[in-house]
């Protein structure tokens, strides 16, 4: 018996619709990148491309923890002395948190062609509009709310 790999013609991609409102940048990054790769399919293969589209609408609305907004700092480089360039979060997201969520979840993806392509099947957009709608993108929720008792509960542990 032969090693079952799947092909371009078999696997019919979906469209996922992603909202970033109020979610943690790495968290929904990490998850967002699982999607873009394939990787909770049975044909998921590493060096093929088994993923779907992501259309993540709301970036702007996205949340991180800690200091991150003035301690994180993105560096460029210009090609002329002198051109490193240096903005920290908050400046970014001020600009453009599109680009910002495009690059953690691009951060995630392999360092190749195949991640290239996989970075095209990702589209980012800052509020809620989007020009998507023909391919009729199915609303997911990537991340849930923690698990744990109802607050009652624990208040009723810690006095026993």
């Amino acid at each position: 018996m032969s090693t079952y790999f799947p092909s371009s013609k078999t696997i019919e991609p979906k469209w996922y619709l992603v909202d970033a409102s109020d979610e943690i940048l790495g968290r929904l990054a990490a998850r967002v990148a699982g999607l873009l790769r394939g990787k909770a399919h049975p044909h998921f293969t590493p060096f093929l491309d088994t993923g779907e589209h992501v259309v993540v609408i709301n970036a702007a609305k996205i949340r991180v923890t800690g200091q991150k907004l003035e301690q994180k700092q993105y560096h460029h480089f210009t090609g002329f002395p002198g051109g490193l360039k240096t903005a920290t979060l908050r400046e970014r997201m001020a600009k453009h948190p599109e680009e910002v969520l495009r690059d953690a979840i691009e951060g995630m993806l392999p360092k190749s062609r195949l991640g290239k392509h996989l970075g095209m099947k990702l589209k980012v957009y800052r509020d809620a509009s989007h020009p998507h709608e023909a391919q009729q993108p199915e609303p997911v929720r990537l991340t849930k709310s923690r698990p744990g008792p109802p607050s009652g509960v624990r208040a009723a542990a810690s006095k026993a």
